[in-house]
């Protein structure tokens, strides 16, 4: 080999691995990256990538100023630069451990072997070049010997690292797994051009391709260009990270429902100026794309003592920005909370304040916040434990009513069920606070299924001791007629229950939604065949389809208390609620108008062809168990339950 194997070297690779593990620091500074202990061995590879570099560098460069054939230092560099890569090589393995989450009894046997297989070939690397056996120089610089003992030691740590992937491959996603092959490819097929044409000065630079494989793959957590955000995985991590240190946070929430949907996002405009705030306001603020109408930004507290003299400017600012685009908003302000970020949920947090807000305010967060939270996190696993046990009685879900009026028969023989929740930590909770939880995460069917056995139960007790029952209904969610099973599941209580369909009634609300129209028309239909009434719900409370409503087969049509108040507004609308009231009369609709609270509301709404009244004139809401009070009873006993 000779002289050929210094000649044949230039620090152009060290001098270009060197730079680029330096651009890799500086685009982890200037960018997110997750912190991980992943993270933590990828900037160990990365630190021995530029040592192992300047190793090679210096020993090249003292060998070539040795001039008393003393190459003592020449060998301690040597053995010193194949000692960080003999590291690297290690630390991939400790890093492909890590990144399959192997359990500790598969975990501690590789990591052995892979320190053993380290140890061993860096004293054979130590030794052979003692002995002379191994890299050796003879007093003109002429390399006289070399048993390659690196391209040993290379091959034993790199298969461990390749094995350990194959055998637990189905750990790691697929592209995940063929790009580190990848890169380990592309570094063997360089290190075998550079070996036929007696080259080795782009050694170190094979081990980059990986190291890059695993900036790309596992911790790139790209910024979103146009607003400048990452995602809500990074900010998770960065609760974590500050939290683990002690490190308070300051965060601004800004929620826009009007993009809050897929396929829209905030226009350019807007992007700009969401992204000028989070850099010019706070230092080294980060800013989190939650949804696309949901960004929040975070920095931290200690390099912003002033921050409430930012969060003014901030505001100020955004006024302006709003005068211009009046886009309707939420603002949530606040410094990080240990029991939040104990359990890291400042997004259902922040959440959870904004169905507490007005739309266009801005809200600094109190602990009563936490409280609400934990109050909102606390009812929705107890919803989630009455959906996961399905018990139909279960004590939980406690069943109201309040009492309906008959104009008719001047009595009260129909009501409206109505459902509460008594829940062992919290007491009595109302349907505004746990109906819409129960709606978004999808249990609100179990719900109604609820109410409805506990409605047909005493639906049976009534008729049993001879108690005029005309009907009792029970509200019913539109998102429940999407599920192919509801029909079914109303039909099989009612029919287990031996009360007769026409004593139950379902109250629907319109839909705005086409799609949805179509499915409650046919649901409706299935309903209407067994004899159950209909009531449409709220009729008065934002759109409504007169259309629509005429071609779903309801019976009654509740009027709201919105369209009662309106009627004592003035004249022309007291006409107006009056004439409807008429037409859905000549159309053989029965109308009930509920909120009704006085005589006069009383009087009014008799005038305007009322058939029922509700409200609290008549009765508040009653545990059901003391519907009895408002009913009479009648001489037929309890010849209309049906026999077991």
């Amino acid at each position: 080999m000779g002289q050929l194997y210094f000649d044949n070297y230039s620090p152009v690779g060290d001098i270009i691995v060197v730079s680029i593990c330096v651009v890799f620091l500086i685009l982890v500074l200037t960018s997110y990256v997750t912190k991980t202990n992943n993270f933590k061995i990828f900037l160990c590879i990365v630190g021995c990538l530029v040592f192992a570099s300047l190793s090679e560098v210096l020993y090249h460069n003292i060998y070539a100023h040795i001039t008393n054939g003393n190459y003592t230092a020449v060998y301690i560099f040597r053995i010193l630069y194949h000692f960080f890569l003999f590291l690297i090589l290690l630390l991939y393995v400790f890093y492909v451990v890590e990144l399959q989450h192997l359990e500790l009894e598969k975990k501690i046997p590789i990591m052995m072997v892979s320190v053993v297989t380290f140890l061993i070939v860096l004293a054979i690397e130590i030794i052979t070049t003692i002995n002379g056996k191994g890299f050796r120089l003879d007093k003109s610089g002429n390399v006289v010997s070399s048993v390659n003992t690196f391209l040993y030691g290379y091959t034993a740590l790199v298969a461990i690292s390749v094995v350990t992937m194959l055998v637990f491959r189905h750990r790691l996603y697929k592209r995940v797994m063929m790009g580190f092959y990848g890169t380990v490819a592309v570094a063997f097929i360089v290190l075998f051009i550079q070996g036929r044409f007696d080259q080795s000065s782009f050694t170190a630079a094979t081990f980059l391709f990986p190291t890059l494989g695993m900036l790309y793959l596992i911790h790139s957590n790209p910024y979103n260009i146009e607003l400048g955000a990452i995602d809500s995985k990074a900010l998770e991590d960065i609760v974590r990270y500050n939290y683990e240190r002690k490190e308070t946070m300051i965060f601004m929430s800004l929620y826009m429902p009007d993009f809050d949907g897929e396929g829209i996002s905030i226009p350019k405009e807007m992007r700009d100026i969401i992204r000028k705030f989070a850099s010019e306001f706070f230092k080294g603020a980060l800013l989190f794309q939650i949804n696309n109408g949901h960004v929040i930004l975070m920095a931290k507290k200690s390099s912003n003592p002033d921050y409430e003299n930012r969060v003014n400017k901030i505001l100020n600012a955004f006024d302006e920005q709003y005068a211009r685009f009046r886009k309707d908003y939420k603002i949530v302000i606040g410094e990080t909370i240990d029991e939040i970020s104990r359990k890291n949920e400042y997004i259902s947090f922040i959440n959870n304040v904004h169905r507490n807000m007005k739309m266009n305010s801005v809200r600094m967060i109190e602990y009563s916040d936490v409280e609400e939270f934990n109050r909102y996190e606390y009812i929705l696993s107890e919803l989630a434990d009455i959906y996961r046990r399905r018990d139909l009685r279960d004590s939980r879900v406690l069943a109201y009513c309040q009492p309906v009026f008959n104009i008719k028969t001047k009595k009260y023989d129909t009501a409206e069920a109505l459902m509460r929740l008594k829940l062992p930590e919290v007491g009595l909770v109302y349907p505004d606070q746990f109906i819409p939880l129960a709606e978004e995460y999808g249990y609100i069917h179990v719900l109604t299924q609820i109410i409805l056995q506990k409605t047909c139960d005493e639906i049976r007790y009534l008729v049993k001791e001879g108690y005029e029952v005309n009907r009792i209904s029970i509200n019913v969610s539109v998102l429940e007629l999407k599920d192919e099973g509801f029909t079914g599941d109303v039909t099989r209580i009612i029919r287990d229950s031996n009360i007769p369909d026409e004593k139950v009634a379902i109250e629907i609300t319109e839909s705005q939604s086409e799609d949805d129209f179509n499915i409650m028309k046919k649901k409706i239909d299935e309903i209407k065949e067994m004899g159950i009434k209909l009531y449409l719900d709220d009729f008065g409370t934002g759109y409504s389809n007169m259309e629509r409503i005429m071609d779903l087969p309801f019976d009654i049509i509740k009027f709201d208390r919105s369209l009662v108040i309106a009627s004592d507004a003035n004249e022309r609308s007291a006409k107006m609620v009056g004439n409807m009231a008429n037409m859905f009369t000549e159309l053989d609709y029965s109308v009930l108008y509920e909120g009704v609270e006085d005589e006069d509301d009383e009087k009014r709404c008799i005038n305007m062809s009322a058939s029922y009244l509700q409200g609290y004139k008549y009765s508040k809401p009653i545990p059901i168990i003391e519907l009895k009070n408002f009913f009479s009873k009648s001489d037929v006993g309890n010849t209309m339950v049906k026999q077991d």
